[in-house]
């Protein structure tokens, strides 16, 4: 059976998913440059704007295809369309936009009373500080619909607003068709753990796979450095948990395909932070997996070709993420990985930094300073927690030299 993947993502982050689908099916690739690391795994590819759909459909007439995917949060939008126009299975283009969007999930998720942050558009500072008396300090300001917390920023107070405000309305993920540049949420800031959860949906049939407890920092920006996942956490089957999730997605109308939802734990009960209509990043498939045994990439493309999704745990440890970050803004040599330094419970270490690499620590660098990743696989958090720790001690990072701050004016 034929597959349509649009976009492979970077090979370090997402190779592993690739890998898992081709057991399976003969993918073609559509994506907007010749394949790379990506040919082994591929039955055909298409050089193709994938931000026009008609283009894409065009690229892959002559095909027989069952499904398309992607797990690039850029292009879900194009995707679910693409799926419409050649009338596969999948969610609707529109539910995929109103995930995309962050104001219109908002929207969605109000009308429908599933609890969420208080949320205000704005599209200037004058708007800013109106928006900030109404929802009050602290605040958090998001870029209407970029991803992986770029430009998302806490406020604590009104004299940081103004910088923090350009700081979110100036920025940009590259490569990404943009949902009104510039427009910034101004949203209340919910204190509580933060968790995801990664879910098969069929026909409007929830099917949980795994949730992930988040580990931040770099505040006051919220920076993923480190995922776990708990096959044992009471989380993973939590009746208040599932029930908000699948109240945000009724409200956006996401019926068919693999999400992945964030939300905070807080002291009023589980609140939805987003929604994503694709497979989670930073490798948390790839511990869920280790953790459950669930095959999310496998999964998400059976969905994506009619078939009902079988996430049933397979086994239940306890499986981590962590990234590794430089003291500061660099411009890397070489990453080293002392192997014989490795604890047995490590499953994987790689580097994420090539030579010449700028490594930048958020604001300016948001996922981009990491320099390299660890996962390990333990029976509870605590150990796999310490395992990690020892993991990232076996890693290290020669820097070329120090990089100034591109605030500066000859930076």
């Amino acid at each position: 059976m034929t597959l349509l993947l649009v976009g492979a993502g970077s090979q370090v982050y997402r190779e592993y998913l690739l890998a898992s689908v081709a057991t399976e099916y003969d993918v073609h690739l559509l994506a907007d440059r010749a394949p790379a690391w990506e040919a082994a795994y591929l039955s055909g590819h298409s050089v193709v704007d994938t931000s026009d759909v008609a283009a894409m459909a065009t690229a892959v007439r002559q095909l027989a295809v069952e499904g398309v995917l992607t797990w690039d949060d850029t292009r879900v939008v194009q995707t679910a369309e693409l799926a419409e126009l050649l009338g596969l299975p999948g969610s609707t283009s529109r539910a995929a936009l109103a995930c995309r969007d962050k104001r219109a999930t908002r929207l969605a998720l109000d009308e429908a009373g599933v609890p969420q942050a208080r949320s205000v558009l704005v599209t200037s500072l004058p708007q800013a500080r109106a928006a900030a008396a109404r929802v009050g300090y602290p605040l958090v300001l998001k870029p209407r619909a970029l991803n992986a917390s770029t430009g998302v920023v806490q406020v604590p107070s009104t004299d940081r607003l103004a910088s923090r405000f350009r700081l979110a309305r100036g920025a940009r993920t590259p490569g990404a068709v943009e949902v009104a540049p510039g427009d910034v949420l101004v949203e209340e800031y919910l204190d509580g753990p933060e968790i995801s959860v990664d879910a098969a949906w069929f026909r409007g049939r929830m099917e949980p796979a795994f949730v992930a407890r988040k580990e931040c920092g770099f505040p006051p920006y919220f920076e993923e450095t480190g995922h776990l996942v708990d096959g044992s956490d009471p989380l993973q089957g939590d009746p208040a948990v599932l029930e908000v999730v699948a109240r945000a997605h009724r409200a956006v109308g996401f019926a068919t395909g693999w999400t992945h939802t964030e939300l905070r734990l807080t002291a009023h009960g589980p609140k939805i932070v987003e929604i994503n209509a694709r497979i989670g990043g930073d490798r948390i498939p790839d511990i869920g997996r280790l953790a459950l045994g669930t095959d999310a990439a496998l999964t998400a493309a059976r969905v994506a070709c009619g078939a009902e999704p079988d996430v049933r745990p397979g086994r239940r440890r306890v499986a981590g993420v962590r990234f590794c970050y430089p003291d500061a803004d660099c411009l890397a040599r070489q990453v080293r990985i002392d192997a014989a330094a490795l604890p047995p419970s490590v499953t994987e270490a790689l580097p994420i930094a090539l030579p010449g690499q700028e490594l930048r620590l958020p604001p300016h660098g948001q996922v981009a300073g990491r320099y390299a990743l660890v996962t390990a696989v333990a029976d509870t958090p605590q150990e796999c927690r310490a395992e990690l720790e020892k993991a990232v001690g076996a890693v290290r990072l020669e820097v070329l030299r120090p990089l100034a701050d591109p605030r500066t004016p000859n930076a």
